[in-house]
């Protein structure tokens, strides 16, 4: 299993006018509930996989694979509205913690 992070973000060339005044005054009403409501609720169910996670590496010394790709799901996800959030991108954050391409 690799142990590295990768963070990649491209340089957007230009941003949209009335999407930056959007996110500026109204960012944490259309992004904060529908995103933030989901993720909260996700974000319960991660701090308990990984409590369960916790005890299944100090016993079985592996991290459970299926909790692991859960965990960093909600990572992804938690980056993507970050950087949306912050003006680093242009493109609306996707309803998942996939991997996908993001432009």
């Amino acid at each position: 299993m690799e142990l590295s992070v990768k963070f990649d973000l491209t340089y957007p060339e230009s941003l949209s006018h009335g999407k930056l005044l959007l996110k500026t005054f109204f960012g944490w009403l259309y992004v904060g509930i529908l995103h933030g409501i989901i993720l909260a609720f996700y974000g319960i169910w991660v701090d308990i996989l990984l409590f369960i996670s916790w005890w299944a590496i100090l016993f079985r010394e592996k991290f459970p694979e299926s909790m692991f790709k859960t965990i960093v799901n909600y990572i992804r996800w938690c980056f993507r509205i970050g950087t949306y959030v912050n003006f680093m991108s242009n493109v609306y954050p996707p309803f998942s913690g996939g991997k996908k391409e993001v432009e």
